[in-house]
């Protein structure tokens, strides 16, 4: 008989995390392939929607704090976007297209106003929508909006390895649609991911530093799977992501189906919506 290989013990950690009602939301430009100006959107449905992700976040314990949303910043809700926390230093967002440039000021507003030390940017950068943390390590992605200096920046503010990796899939523009950080802990660090979404450089230095990591299919990655958050245990995923939740299940996480699919048309999913908040 062929013995079982025990599953990893996963422990959560309770998240504290910054969220933006949707009340604005809506799509009238087109920044991303996922976005259609043509097609209707429901801002009742993508209100409803997003409460469902903000009442699972309460359900499990989760500090969830609240940015107000502005008329007129329909992204807003993307709150991952707006910023980039560790060690209660706040290094705030720079926008590559002019509609969501006036999201980055009110974010790092918001920071300052919390007791945030706030690293006004000096490069183009749109927050953790490009920025992971892993163990000890940033993941940086560029290719599509934040720019690789932004990352010589991240590295000088932080005081920590930055490992830039390249987005060649105008699909999967920020890193927290390709990446998903599952367990994020120094010395146990594990993520998911899908390759095509980079260069060939990038997938073997995320195949060399991570070899255990779960590698997500097409199909998945198309609902934005990828875009989830986690708490070491319980991953929050796009509902529609079965193979991940599979996987995930096999790997002893235990995964949370939401439905975000009217915030997807405006190319965001779960994480989007998540911007952790590291005192």
């Amino acid at each position: 008989m062929v013995a079982r290989t025990a599953l990893p013990v996963r422990t959560p950690v309770t998240r504290s995390v910054l969220m933006c009602r949707p009340d604005f939301f809506t799509v009238v430009y087109r920044i991303n392939p996922w976005m259609d100006p043509h097609l209707p959107t429901d801002t009742g449905l993508a209100v409803r929607q997003w409460e469902q992700l903000y009442r699972t976040y309460l359900d499990l314990g989760y500090d969830v704090q609240l940015i107000d949303p502005i008329d007129g910043l329909p992204d807003m809700v993307y709150a991952a976007n707006g910023g980039f926390v560790i060690d209660n230093v706040a290094y705030g967002a720079s926008f590559t297209y002019p509609e969501r440039q006036p999201e980055g000021p009110a974010y790092m507003r918001w920071f300052h106003d919390h007791g945030f030390d706030v690293a006004e940017p000096q490069n183009i950068n749109e927050g953790e929508g490009d920025f992971l943390l892993v163990g000890d390590t940033i993941l940086a992605g560029t290719g599509f909006r934040s720019h690789t200096d932004s990352h010589e920046e991240l590295g000088r503010i932080y005081g920590r390895e930055v490992l830039t990796l390249n987005l060649v899939n105008p699909s999967f523009y920020h890193l927290d649609t390709a990446v998903a950080v599952l367990d994020g802990t120094p010395g146990q660090e594990h993520i998911a991911y899908l390759p095509s979404a980079f260069d060939e450089t990038s997938v073997k230095a995320l195949h060399d530093r991570y070899p255990n990591a779960i590698i997500v299919t097409e199909e998945d990655a198309s609902v934005l799977g990828l875009n989830s958050f986690s708490d070491g245990y319980n991953v929050v995923i796009a509902s529609r992501a079965a193979d991940f939740d599979r996987q995930l299940r096999e790997h002893g996480y235990n995964p949370i189906g939401v439905d975000l699919s009217e915030l997807l048309l405006g190319g965001g999913g779960v994480k989007c919506c998540t911007l952790e908040l590291r005192r």
